[in-house]
């Protein structure tokens, strides 16, 4: 299995100790985790839209939850950024979702989503995903 990329509800989920499917609690113990800077940018939205409450600045809590999971954030490349505009099939239209499907397709990586889009996008075969 390859490494694994955590969509932004998965690491609010993780974070906030929800329940996960058997096989994503297993993956996410044994792989090496990574979390997309639109994530941090979703997540400071998220804050702004006052659908998630934060006691420190979205930039400090989006580390400190990257560090507690022991994940890897992956530099948001030229390359990432200019493929999300371009991926084949019918992606979604949502931009960090078009983000994180480019990073995980240009670093090898399984999305883990509960998105409904992402998981169809992954079952047309564009991209690999788990469901979380």
């Amino acid at each position: 299995m390859s490494d694994l990329l955590l969509d932004t509800c998965a690491i609010l989920w993780l974070t906030q100790g929800a329940e996960l499917t058997p096989e994503v609690r297993l993956a996410v113990k044994k792989q090496n985790l990574h979390v997309s800077p639109i994530s941090a940018w979703e997540i400071a939205n998220l804050v702004r839209k006052s659908r998630v409450a934060l006691t420190v600045p979205a930039a400090n809590w989006f580390r400190l939850a990257a560090a507690k999971m022991a994940a890897a954030i992956p530099e948001l490349s030229v390359e990432i950024l200019a493929d999300s505009c371009s991926l084949p099939g019918s992606p979604p239209n949502d931009p960090a979702d078009r983000i994180l499907i480019a990073t995980a397709r240009e670093t090898d990586m399984a999305i883990v989503t509960r998105d409904k889009v992402i998981l169809a996008y992954s079952q047309a075969g564009h991209v690999r995903a788990m469901v979380c």
